[in-house]
């Protein structure tokens, strides 16, 4: 299976008790399938997997394989399974694999600022331990360490580390990276709004969290610039451009959670500390919504 599209960070969705809204994720999934999306990402941090028990965590991960499958069973889960701990690691990895996603996602060890070399064991030692592929997710604005290129490189090389997620922002760094792995390993955008730059430097594709609202035209805009037709994948761009910087008015998933009950598709809620919007980023979004729903032809 190869990396390459839209592939959808999905929302945990909350009753009003703070209870998992199965219902609502199934629909979310199904609805994401019917898009054509390549996939969804259950528990990564627009999951809000901080605050879901193992437990959670793992039923999350499983029913998100069962209802994607039974929609389409080309579209891959790449379930979030990250930790600071690498044998924390290892297990909720070997979890992911025995319900059947299809990759793991895996973050920079967080808090505990490991070396280089501290990060090349750990995710080796996941790598050799998985049954299914991992991606690197590098992110060190969450995480406060960076996984340096020469890192990466030698990561690249491992036969079941299949790419990496990149939410450094720094396109010159990305282009660095693509330039120097080999042409299988596959470098997603972390961040929407840098997408189609990183689309014309050779990335294939983006781990999005606006497709959780607008799935369709975010499938569309990695579809048309793939197939040719980069000048529709731009008007598309910039279509949900206003949308993507809206998402990180206040820490994510805070945005997109308020703006999918918008859309009346979840409730508004997330588990402390993470607390619902302010009221003055409220009409931002709303507004940003109406003026998409009118110009969604």
């Amino acid at each position: 299976m190869r990396l390459k599209g839209t592939y959808t960070a999905i929302v945990t969705p909350f009753t009003a008790s703070e209870e998992i809204d199965y219902e609502a994720l199934k629909k979310l999934i199904h609805e994401q399938a019917d898009a054509g999306v390549a996939g969804i990402v259950p528990c990564g941090t627009t999951g809000e997997s901080p605050t879901l028990t193992h437990k959670e965590h793992l039923d999350v991960i499983t029913k998100v394989v069962t209802w994607s499958k039974e929609k389409r069973s080309d579209m891959a889960v790449i379930a979030g399974t990250g930790s600071n701990s690498t044998k924390e690691a290892i297990t909720l990895t070997s979890a992911a694999a025995e319900v059947g996603a299809d990759f793991a996602l895996v973050v920079n060890p967080y808090y505990n600022k490991p070396t280089q070399d501290g990060m090349i064991q750990h995710f080796c030692k996941i790598a050799d331990s998985s049954k299914i592929p991992i991606i690197l997710y590098n992110i060190p604005g969450r995480t406060s360490i960076k996984l340096e290129l020469e890192t990466i490189v030698e990561l690249s090389r491992h036969e079941n580390i299949a790419g990496i997620k990149e939410a450094t922002g720094d396109i010159s760094f990305m282009a660095q990276i693509i330039e120097s792995v080999h042409e299988n390993f596959a470098l997603l955008s972390g961040d929407d709004n840098l997408l189609l730059p990183i689309l014309s430097i050779g990335g294939k594709g983006v781990i999005s969290v606006v497709s959780n609202l607008y799935p369709a035209l975010a499938v569309q805009m990695t579809a048309k610039y793939f197939a040719g037709d980069t000048e529709e994948s731009k008007k598309i761009f910039y279509k949900l451009f206003p949308l993507m910087r809206a998402m990180f008015l206040e820490s994510n998933p805070i945005p997109v959670k308020y703006a999918l009950s918008v859309q009346k598709k979840i409730q508004n809620v997330l588990r402390l500390p993470l607390t619902p919007i302010s009221k003055q980023h409220e009409s931002s979004i709303e507004n940003i919504l109406v003026e998409l729903e009118a110009n969604n032809d």
